[in-house]
C-alpha cells in the first residue's frame, strides 16, 4: 500500500505542473492519469456550494458549462511582500464569495479578525475557507474573483488594527 503522504506529494506535484501548463495553453481542460492518480483541471469551472465534500467530489458529474473568461493569474507584486497581506495557503481558483448570489467574505474598508473567512479557494473540486491571519481593516484586494492564484501571493492587504 503506498505511504499516503508520498501520494499526497505526487498529487500536489501532479496538480502544480497540470496548473501551470493551463495557464499557457490554450485549453478549457486536462486531464492526466498516472498509475492510480487521476487528476483533472478546468479553467472558469463555476463555483460549487462551500460545503462541497470529499465524496461528493469523487461521484462522476457532468462537466460545467465553459465560461466566456477563464480565470487569470495574480501576478506576484511587491504586495506579496508586504507584512500586512493575506496570502493564499495553496494554489487554486479564489472566490470571494461562496456564490455569484451571495455577497463577498470583505469588501474595501471591512473589519476583520483572525480567523475570519476572507474567501475560498477551489483546488481539485474542493473548497477550502480562506481564513485572515491578522486582524485589521481591508485596504486593498488584491485578487479578483475568479482568478487563479498561487501558494502564497497576495490576497488582501490589512491596515493594522
Amino acid at each position: 500500500m503506498a505511504d499516503p503522504k508520498v501520494v499526497r506529494a505526487e498529487a500536489n506535484a501532479l496538480v502544480q505542473e497540470l496548473l501551470a501548463r493551463l495557464d499557457v495553453a490554450d485549453v478549457r481542460e486536462l486531464e492526466v492519469t498516472r498509475g492510480t492518480l487521476r487528476v483533472k483541471v478546468t479553467k472558469g469551472a463555476p463555483p460549487q456550494a462551500a460545503a462541497a465534500s470529499a465524496s461528493a467530489a469523487a461521484r462522476p458529474e457532468p462537466a460545467p458549462a465553459p465560461q466566456p473568461a477563464g480565470p487569470s493569474v495574480v501576478s506576484a507584486a511587491s504586495a506579496a511582500q508586504h507584512a500586512d497581506a493575506i496570502t493564499a495557503p495553496l494554489t487554486g481558483v479564489f472566490y470571494r464569495s461562496p456564490s455569484p448570489q451571495t455577497p463577498a467574505f470583505v469588501e474595501v474598508g471591512s473589519a476583520v479578525a483572525a480567523g475570519d473567512v476572507i474567501g475560498l479557494i477551489e483546488a481539485m473540486k474542493l473548497f477550502n475557507e480562506i481564513r485572515s491571519t491578522k486582524s485589521g481593516t481591508v485596504r486593498r484586494i488584491v485578487a479578483d474573483n475568479g482568478q487563479l492564484v498561487r501558494a502564497h501571493q497576495p490576497l488582501s492587504e490589512l491596515d493594522r488594527s
